[in-house]
């Protein structure tokens, strides 16, 4: 089963997360078909659903609304973000896409997250993107109320450096959760700019989204890399992307892969990555094929 990171002192999440940006790209959007996803994750102690508002044109988060009984609900955490502001949906009278993380754009944001969703309740609320125009005082405030109020267990951040989760953190009594940043293979810059040294210093989880690369690691440019992949995934019995997502679970920060995909017989494998072991060598291995060339 896939084992369980502590988010905050009463708030844990499966260290595989099920990620939802895709939900209504699927041709069958049904409750059923949902509930049978849901299903699949569960079956594998994945129990953590990753949303944002902005997902699928704002409605990705009404599809999952639609599919989730009271029980259902109850078996699962549901991470969800705010602030992206594009002229599509219910902002589509917007002139141009931008960042709103003020005090009330936030509230609407997670009441209607919350009646979409069909919920009482937000397990962990990220700000998706760093505002240029963020007031730290005014967000702060903002998260700390979501709190007090209980429509919120958590929050954190999504995208954002060091300097901006110590600005926003400023702002605030509550501690910030997590960073949900891009971390793979071939993103794998935040393992040596700073944004990985400075969560693992102070004892955060990171949520690492595009943990696949988007499927780039599987294009033909990243030839090399997938071989290998592809010899170790058969060695321990399993494929290329449970190793891939392995070799970010290997490292020593907590970090959470968050996976996306519509089709049932790839969720149903999400929780190989779990069962894949790397020794020091071959997870540098896989690393200098990945930078092309050696470490210094």
């Amino acid at each position: 089963m896939t084992p369980r990171i502590q988010i905050t002192d009463d708030l844990s999440f499966s260290r595989l997360v099920y990620g939802m940006w895709r939900l209504g790209d699927d041709a069958d959007t049904s409750p059923e078909h949902v509930r049978n996803k849901i299903a699949a994750c569960l079956d594998q102690g994945i129990t953590t659903l990753d949303q944002a508002d902005i997902y699928g044109g704002y409605m990705a988060e009404d599809i999952l609304g639609g599919a989730l009984t009271p029980a259902l609900r109850n078996e699962v955490e549901i991470v969800t973000k705010c602030d992206i502001v594009a002229p599509v949906g219910r902002h589509a009278g917007h002139r141009v896409k931008h960042y709103d993380t003020t005090r009330k754009h936030i509230r609407a944001s997670v009441d209607a997250s919350l009646k979409l969703m069909r919920t009482d309740r937000i397990d962990l609320l990220l700000i998706h993107r760093p505002d240029p125009l963020m007031d730290h005082k005014e967000t702060g405030a903002a998260l700390d109320e979501l709190i007090d109020s209980g429509k919120v267990r958590a929050v954190g951040v999504s995208n954002f450096r060091p300097w901006d989760w110590e600005l926003l953190q400023s702002g605030m009594t509550t501690p910030l959760a997590t960073n949900q940043i891009e971390i793979s293979l071939l993103h794998h810059q935040p393992m040596t700019n700073g944004d990985l040294a400075f969560h693992q210093r102070h004892g955060h989880p990171v949520m690492a989204w595009s943990p696949l690369g988007g499927g780039a690691l599987f294009a033909e440019s990243s030839a090399p890399l997938r071989a290998r992949l592809n010899e170790i995934a058969e060695e321990q019995g399993t494929d290329a992307a449970a190793v891939a997502v392995a070799w970010l679970m290997t490292h020593p920060a907590s970090i959470l892969p968050v996976l996306g995909t519509n089709t049932l017989e790839r969720i149903a494998r999400i929780g190989d990555a779990s069962r894949v072991t790397l020794d020091r060598e071959t997870w540098f291995e896989l690393y200098t094929l990945a930078l092309g060339h050696e470490v210094p």
